[in-house]
């Protein structure tokens, strides 16, 4: 290795937090949880990526507590064994996780969740729930690449969320950050990327409400601004907020929220006026020039325009992005000298890694010493490492 990665092991400040360095473990859904309680063997695998040099972990998507709170009504999640942020045990849980991490030096969020329209009907722990979409709609026909039985069961409009409904989702991101609070949580993250409930409102396929929650690009995101600040008067000024966003949708790998760099800087501003600290811009593959014209990845599109801590995601550590990996073997590479490029260009301030850390927990110690990395293997993804 002929040059340096030790810039990505500066500290960085994220309000009241000190990250050690600029590494981040992205979040991973491992459903590993069951009826939604994380276990010791959850504490472990997080507490093993903090004592190997990562700056912050975001955990697995974690669903908010809106069934709880209205007796098994509409439900975020459609998975039994994916963790819980309400309910004593989850919440006992999730401090033995938080206190592992604490005590190997490292920092912790959890990604709050509502799969919103990508849940399947009559599924997860609420299986009699409907699945919340703003319009009844999933997403357009024929440009997905999801199998064809499950696009089938999702396909059919249903009924659009009510003003009941989504003062309720509201709600329960607020009650859920409040908790995450209460067991010692170092900040928020939302999932607000790939398709999924927050994501469903910004998208103009999925959100053709004609009421105070639909319109332009800028009137689409009320409803994620409005969560937002609901999770900030929460948790208080201190703890970081950190919002995880998209052009990409399960849906269709081709969406675009934002055509041009303008429009970018039009739907990025309310949300930092709600309350972001950081956004996780989430890409397929993070190096990509974002807009015509220009080789600016979009991380570093909306650290140009925004000045805000931004997060690249998207490749690290592997020669395929996601989707292609299940498709066919990927390798694990050592990218981080075109990573280290981008970042010494002031592009993004945070690198997240996901599937490299997932099968590696020792990735950032070995990616400092040039030593290899373990083998990524579909055969072993859903071991808990």
């Amino acid at each position: 290795m002929s040059y340096s990665i030790e810039p990505l092991f500066q500290s960085f400040n994220l309000g009241p937090l000190t990250l050690r360095s600029r590494f981040v473990m992205s979040p991973m859904t491992r459903s590993f949880s069951p009826q939604g309680v994380p276990g010791q063997n959850v504490a472990d695998y997080y507490r093993r990526r903090a004592e190997a040099d990562v700056g912050l972990i975001i955990t697995e998507g974690v669903g908010i507590d809106h069934p709880s709170a209205i007796g098994g009504g509409p439900g975020a999640l459609g998975e039994e064994n994916i963790p819980m942020m309400y309910g004593d045990a989850a919440l006992a849980g999730w401090k033995n996780v938080v206190d592992a991490v604490h005590a190997a030096g490292g920092l912790i969020m959890p990604q709050l969740w509502h799969m919103g329209v990508m849940r399947i009907p009559g599924t997860g722990l609420y299986k009699d729930a409907p699945s919340l979409r703003p319009s009844g709609l999933w997403g357009p026909e024929g440009k997905a690449v999801l199998p064809p039985d499950y696009l089938s069961q999702m396909l059919p409009p249903t009924q659009a969320m009510t003003e009941s409904d989504i003062a309720d989702i509201i709600a329960a991101y607020a009650r859920s950050a409040a908790n995450a609070r209460a067991v010692g949580f170092d900040g928020i993250a939302i999932h607000g990327a790939h398709g999924y409930l927050m994501d469903s409102f910004f998208w103009a396929e999925t959100n053709k409400r004609s009421d105070r929650w639909g319109g332009d690009l800028v009137q689409r995101t009320r409803f994620g601004a409005e969560v937002i600040r609901a999770i900030r008067k929460a948790v208080g000024p201190e703890l970081p907020i950190v919002l995880r966003w998209s052009q990409w949708k399960q849906q269709d790998y081709d969406a675009r929220l934002a055509q041009t760099p303008a429009e970018l800087e039009l739907f990025l501003r309310p949300l930092i006026d709600a309350g972001v600290d950081l956004f996780d811009t989430s890409t397929r593959v993070y190096s990509a020039p974002a807009f015509e014209g220009s080789d600016l990845t979009l991380a570093g599109w909306v650290r140009k325009l925004t000045g805000q801590p931004t997060m690249a995601v998207g490749g690290i550590g592997l020669s395929k992005d996601l989707q292609s990996s299940f498709a066919g073997g990927t390798v694990p590479i050592n990218n981080l000298d075109q990573a280290l490029a981008h970042f010494e260009r002031g592009e993004f301030d945070l690198l997240a890694v996901g599937r490299s850390l997932l099968m590696d927990p020792q990735w950032a110690i070995k990616a400092r010493a040039n030593e290899p990395f373990n083998p990524f293997s579909l055969e072993h993804y859903g071991k808990l490492y």
